[in-house]
């Protein structure tokens, strides 16, 4: 769905479908210079278009805040509905069976661990050259305070373990995972038979987004009548194994991590306690069911997720 200059610019349309397109890319784009290239427009010409949007609803849209942009918490409250309400008109203006994903100009946002988005991808990247160019991939990073990114619009998809208890969100499991133990070669635990005791003994790092210093294996250990001693904990995955490969600490690794885990050099062992699974899985907001392109990104990330890592 191309727009024109002289069709976002003539003042006799109204609130007509090129308007909301237009607010569409700039509140993805949050830049007017942005969405003039988007949309192959001059930046005088997406001003007006933004004046006119302005005048439409009554509320400034996009806010000056030092040199960026920010959507107003009006733009922000309708943004999901308006991204839909678009993707519904291309699909009805594209007519039966037409979803040639090499003509889509998108961003999609993927909300999930950071680890996720290092270690696989590379291989949505990949994907997404060869199949769909105009598509841009846009990773988000867990953040500690829980949000529904998913229904306002935020994020298109969530990948990992889904703990959303949102009636409207689509949850799809992909496969159960498992914790492992993570060490630098040499580390001391590796030598010998692994037993429940000396793993609690050994000092520990956690991974947690809100900072929490224990965990599910705490529950466990504890019913053995065992503790381990946490000496720290780190926002991230990632970071986290950086720090392991030049301590003698331990730290524990989602079975999807072993890509990164294994590239680093990083040593994995089996946890010698009976630990919950974990399910990663996918979520979605059903608005996107029908979106040509949301289905490509999730049948991408079905195939790229969808199988066990190798030991």
């Amino acid at each position: 769905m191309r727009v024109t200059q002289s069709e976002l610019s003539d003042p006799g349309r109204g609130l007509d479908l090129n308007l909301l397109l237009a607010l569409d890319v700039l509140l993805d784009e949050e830049s007017v210079s942005g969405a003039a290239r988007r949309l192959h427009l001059s930046e005088p010409a997406m001003s007006r278009t933004l004046g006119r949007i302005r005048k439409a609803l009554g509320d400034p849209v996009l806010v000056r805040a030092g040199r960026q942009m920010v959507p107003t918490p009006h733009a922000l409250a309708v943004r999901a509905e308006v991204s839909a309400v678009v993707e519904r008109a291309r699909a009805l203006f594209a007519g039966p069976g037409a979803s040639d994903l090499r003509t889509v100009s998108r961003t999609l946002t993927v909300l999930g661990h950071d680890a996720i988005a290092a270690a696989y991808g590379p291989a949505l990247f990949a994907r997404a050259a060869q199949e769909a160019p105009g598509v841009r991939i846009r990773f988000l990073g867990e953040s500690h305070v829980d949000a529904p990114l998913l229904r306002d619009g935020t994020a298109d998809l969530e990948l990992g373990v889904i703990d959303t208890t949102a009636p409207e969100v689509r949850v799809e499991r992909l496969r159960d995972d498992r914790m492992l133990g993570v060490v630098r070669p040499g580390h001391p635990l590796l030598r010998g038979r692994l037993t429940p005791e000396r793993f609690a003994a050994a000092d520990h790092v956690t991974v947690s987004r809100k900072g929490r210093l224990h965990g599910p294996l705490d529950t466990v250990l504890a019913e053995r009548g065992l503790t381990r001693r946490v000496v720290g904990s780190m926002g991230s995955y990632p970071s986290s194994f950086f720090l392991l490969l030049r301590t003698d600490l331990v730290g524990l690794a989602v079975s999807w991590a072993r890509p990164l885990t294994d590239t680093l050099g990083l040593v994995t062992f089996d946890v010698p306690l009976d630990l919950p699974v974990l399910p990663l899985g996918i979520a979605w907001h059903p608005r996107h069911d029908a979106d040509p392109a949301h289905a490509w990104l999730r049948g991408c990330v079905r195939e790229v997720l969808g199988a066990p890592a190798e030991r």
